[in-house]
C-alpha cells in the first residue's frame, strides 16, 4: 500500500493534504522505508499525518512532530514523539536537536507564515543530516501578503529558493561578463545537490560532497 492508498482509506485521525503531494513524497522519501530514519514534521495538525509517516517508514523510524498547541501532546504513541513549541523559536529547535540528533528529513507543514518558514529553514537546514531531505509544503501561501509573502517579496521562501539556484551555481558566476554580478559561495553552494520546485512544494537535497570536476574520456 502506498501513501495515497493509505490516505484515501484512512478512517482514523484526520489528515489534510493536496492530492498531488503524494507522488512527490514517494519520490524523495521511499529510500528511507524500513531503515533507521529520524523524521521531523513541523505542524502536527490532527495527528493523522504522524501516524501515516510511522506506517510508511516502518518500525525503525522515529517520527518527531512539533506544534504550538498543547493538546497535540495527546497524539504521542510508540515511535511518535510530540513536542510543543514554535517553529520560529531557535532555542526550542536546538532542544530538538539535543534530544533527537540531526534529522534525516524535515517536512515543514507548520504555520505557513513565511517568517516562520524562513527561521526554521535557516536554523535546521545546516544542522540536519549531511545527506538529508528538506521539504516545505503549502508554499502557495508565499504569494499572499497575509502570510508574509507576495509575488516579488524577498521574504517569500519561494523567492529565496530562486536565489538558492544562483547560490548552487556560485562557482560558475566568476566566468560571467560582469564581475560585479559574482555570487558568493554559501552553505547552499557547498552542501546542496538539488533544488526541486513543484506546485506549492520545494524540496532541497543535501550531500556531504559533490565532485564537480569536468572530466574527459579518453584523455
Amino acid at each position: 500500500m502506498n501513501l495515497y492508498n493509505y490516505f484515501i482509506n484512512n478512517n482514523g485521525s484526520k489528515i489534510i493534504k493536496y492530492a498531488h503531494y503524494f507522488p512527490i513524497y514517494e519520490r524523495y522519501f521511499s529510500r528511507y522505508q524500513n531503515r533507521p530514519v529520524t523524521f521531523l514534521e513541523i505542524g502536527t495538525g490532527y495527528g493523522g499525518s504522524a501516524k501515516m509517516w510511522k506506517y510508511y517508514f516502518g518500525p525503525m523510524a522515529r517520527i518527531v512532530s512539533i506544534d504550538i498547541r498543547p493538546e497535540c501532546k495527546n497524539y504521542e504513541e510508540e515511535q511518535i514523539a510530540v513536542r510543543i513549541g514554535s517553529q520560529s523559536d531557535r532555542q526550542f529547535l536546538q532542544g530538538l536537536l539535543n534530544e533527537f540528533g540531526p534529522f534525516d528529513i524535515v517536512m515543514d507543514d507548520g504555520s505557513h507564515h513565511h517568517d516562520d518558514i524562513n527561521v526554521s529553514f535557516d536554523f535546521l537546514y545546516p544542522r540536519m543530516a549531511r545527506d538529508g531531505i528538506y521539504l516545505a509544503e503549502d508554499l502557495n501561501g508565499g504569494y499572499w501578503s497575509k502570510l508574509g509573502g507576495g509575488l516579488r517579496s524577498e521574504n517569500s521562501f519561494i523567492n529565496r529558493c530562486k536565489g538558492f539556484v544562483d547560490e548552487m551555481h556560485a562557482r560558475h558566476t566568476i566566468y560571467g561578463e560582469n564581475g560585479d554580478e559574482t555570487v558568493p559561495e554559501t552553505n547552499i553552494t557547498r552542501t546542496t545537490s538539488a533544488i526541486h520546485f513543484y506546485d506549492s512544494i520545494i524540496v532541497l537535497e543535501k550531500t556531504p560532497y559533490i565532485n564537480k570536476q569536468m572530466l574527459q574520456t579518453p584523455e
